[in-house]
């Protein structure tokens, strides 16, 4: 079967997921939007306690539900401090690398929905001015987040109505270059979310069914190591669409789809493993097979938490992961590829 995926639904759907902020925590507009694009799709969303949505789709074999996550949380901010300046001091929520962060714009949003813009930027951020401007290290205690608004004390800062814990977020910049390279951040992990709903339109519109139950999860909470921690009891297996790595140890690029068989904390299931490899290798995808270090996934949170289930993930190859990420479309049509097989082939 040729698994002829829509490309331009995919990257359409990318860059409005990658468009829309969900910092770690913060659901109130992405999931929303979930729900807009399964209802676009003829699905509902089902959400659980912890705000994961699920598009469930009945299979042929309906004894046996498997889950394929991909997580909506990015990396993000959080208003740790407000000092007595205005400036205001901050605390990672998924490990930002401050280094890749510095005069970026960025957003804080309050409890009341309002929101205000301002610069991150290191305490000494002018060669003109401090003397360690260029060698000072970049981390949550000496970068700072200035609002674009007539601000010079604490207070003028709090009566805008910005309190300890807002949640700031970062302009991701979505570019597609004439060659094909996606540059964005966030690509980890709207491009797998991208994906699924890609593969949720395949099979819709061929009128396939996959070869068992499917539950698509959509988690929170992924970027600080819970986000899959609660599986369905239905949920024997569990797949991670998450980003894969790129560097020296690796065969994995950015235009190839790569399969997990390590994370940080665990070898991934060896059966479930090497039907990807078999699959990937049957319908004639570049692809490679990776260990990755200082990585996991939401497929391994759930057998950290204890769960029954066998695991696997894979992902497209992506550059510069928490930082500005780019990848390439040829990476992300062979993991939307790759699902789409392994759905519906068995």
């Amino acid at each position: 079967m040729e698994y002829a995926i829509d490309q331009e639904y995919l990257l359409k759907t990318m860059e409005e997921f990658i468009n829309t902020p969900s910092p770690v925590g913060y659901y109130d507009e992405v999931n929303p939007l979930l729900v807009r694009y399964a209802a676009a799709l003829g699905y509902e969303v089902e959400f659980d306690n912890k705000k994961t949505g699920y598009i469930k789709i009945p299979g042929k074999d309906a004894s046996k539900t498997i889950c394929v996550g991909a997580h909506l949380d990015t990396l993000g901010l959080m208003v740790r401090r407000i000092d007595k300046d205005g400036m205001i001091r901050t605390r990672n929520l998924g490990g930002v690398n401050y280094n890749t962060v510095e005069g970026e714009t960025a957003t804080v949003v309050t409890r009341d929905g309002r929101r205000y813009t301002g610069l991150l930027a290191s305490q000494s951020h002018s060669v003109h001015v401090f003397d360690d401007a260029r060698t000072l290290e970049r981390n949550e205690n000496t970068m700072i987040f200035i609002l674009d608004e007539k601000v010079s004390s604490e207070g003028d800062v709090r009566a805008l109505g910005i309190r300890h814990g807002d949640v700031i977020w970062l302009e991701p910049h979505f570019t597609v270059t004439p060659s094909g390279f996606i540059k964005s951040r966030f690509i980890d992990n709207k491009a797998c979310v991208a994906c699924a709903l890609a593969v949720v339109k395949f099979m819709k519109d061929k009128g396939l069914a996959p070869s068992c139950n499917v539950w698509f999860a959509f988690p929170h909470y992924e970027e600080i190591n819970h986000g899959g921690s609660y599986v369905p009891a239905k949920v024997s297996q569990y797949v991670a669409l998450d980003i894969a790595l790129v560097g020296p140890d690796y065969d994995g690029r950015e235009d190839k789809v790569s399969i997990c068989v390590k994370d940080n904390f665990s070898p991934y299931d060896r059966e479930l493993t090497s039907r990807l490899i078999d699959v990937a290798g049957r319908i004639g995808l570049d692809f490679a097979v990776d260990i990755f270090y200082r990585y996991g996934t939401d497929a391994n949170a759930a057998v950290r938490a204890g769960n029954n289930i066998q695991a696997a993930a894979f992902g497209m190859g992506t550059f510069s992961s928490h930082g500005m990420e780019r990848t390439h479309v040829d990476g992300v049509m062979d993991t939307a590829r790759l699902l789409a097989a392994f759905l519906t082939e068995g």
